[in-house]
């Protein structure tokens, strides 16, 4: 069976500022709209979702971002996931530069976790805490000289 990864979705506490933030970083938002109804429900499992969603996508076509924010009335917050707990990790982008990609990220109040890593000789890696608590990883893949 062929299968092929479409997007990465993420409950978010502020649509708007999660998307500029990742618009910022050089996705584009490929469309919103405002969802509910019984194919919903049906769909999510939750009676009486109601969200509004925005689907990002990244510089080179490939990857995709759907972010909502629920307008249900049962949309539980919850303390951000840490890097060492089991489930919903983190979503990463490969930059050209990490440097660069921290000062967008710092505009939006958004900084490393613990700083910058140099992974062998082959990345510069930095996990940076994002809007809603997103867990965002760089890697700037070193080249050879």
């Amino acid at each position: 069976m062929p299968i092929k990864l479409e997007n990465v979705g993420i409950a978010v506490s502020d649509l708007e500022a999660t998307i500029a933030f990742f618009t910022d970083l050089g996705l584009t938002v490929l469309g919103r709209d405002t969802v509910s109804g019984e194919w919903a429900d049906t769909a999510v499992g939750l009676d009486g979702n109601h969200a509004k969603i925005a689907l990002l996508q990244t510089p080179d076509g490939n990857g995709r971002l759907e972010l909502f924010e629920y307008i249900h009335l049962d949309a539980i917050p919850t303390d951000p996931t840490l890097p060492n707990e089991i489930g919903m990790h983190r979503v990463a982008f490969s930059v050209d530069s990490i440097d660069d990609a921290l000062k967008i990220a710092a505009r939006h109040g958004c900084h490393p976790l613990r700083g910058v890593a140099t992974y062998g000789d082959v990345y510069k890696l930095s996990y940076v805490r994002g809007p809603s608590g997103i867990i965002v990883m760089f890697a700037e893949e070193l080249q050879e000289g």
